[in-house]
């Protein structure tokens, strides 16, 4: 009996800390995006599109996406727009065939900034010229870099240690209620 008890109040445990720790650790997941990743386009398109799996927030202190094509140089985008769950930004145009890389860095819907990268081919040559080469240092090499959350990954939000010193309150409080509980009244004494 006393082990059962015991065992009970560690499994109510457990779940209470899984289902607590669920909406902390979700962060959006881009699910598909204009061009799509690794497609191959004819033509510039004329704004970028991603679509999350959950709402994005509007933050444009945290919001950005960069466009980068052949031999690390930059092109021109516009300001992100968040609707929803889709994040548009208006593109100019391209100019040597190639791969291009779209870099992004926006607010996730648990308020945890999240940044990745896809990349496409443009199989035509198109009329745009570079904004600047990624060789050159700017602001905007840095925001790049951030938006691809690979090389100075930023996280604002809660650290993950806390939950593993609740879970271990919360395991050890279990395991004296169920030792107390499971006592019978002969030893009490």
């Amino acid at each position: 009996m006393r082990l059962a008890r015991t065992l009970g109040v560690l499994l109510v445990s457990g779940l209470a800390l899984v289902a607590g720790a669920g909406p902390a650790l979700a962060h959006n997941i881009l699910v598909d995006s204009s061009p799509k990743k690794d497609a191959q386009v004819e033509t510039s398109p004329t704004e970028l599109k991603l679509i999350f799996d959950q709402q994005v927030q509007a933050a444009e202190s945290v919001n950005t996406v960069t466009l980068t094509g052949p031999g690390g140089t930059r092109w021109q985008t516009g300001t992100p727009t968040v609707e929803n769950t889709t994040v548009t930004v208006p593109s100019g145009p391209l100019g040597p065939a190639g791969e291009y890389t779209i870099a992004f860095r926006i607010l996730s819907a648990d308020g945890h900034p999240v940044g990745d990268k896809l990349s496409f081919r443009l199989t035509k040559e198109g009329p745009g010229k570079p904004v600047s080469s990624s060789a050159e240092p700017s602001s905007a090499s840095t925001t790049a870099t951030q938006a691809s959350g690979r090389e100075a990954p930023q996280d604002d939000g809660v650290p993950v240690w806390p939950w593993f010193v609740g879970a271990a309150v919360l395991l050890a409080g279990g395991v004296v209620v169920a030792l107390r509980l499971g006592r019978s009244p002969d030893s009490r004494n």
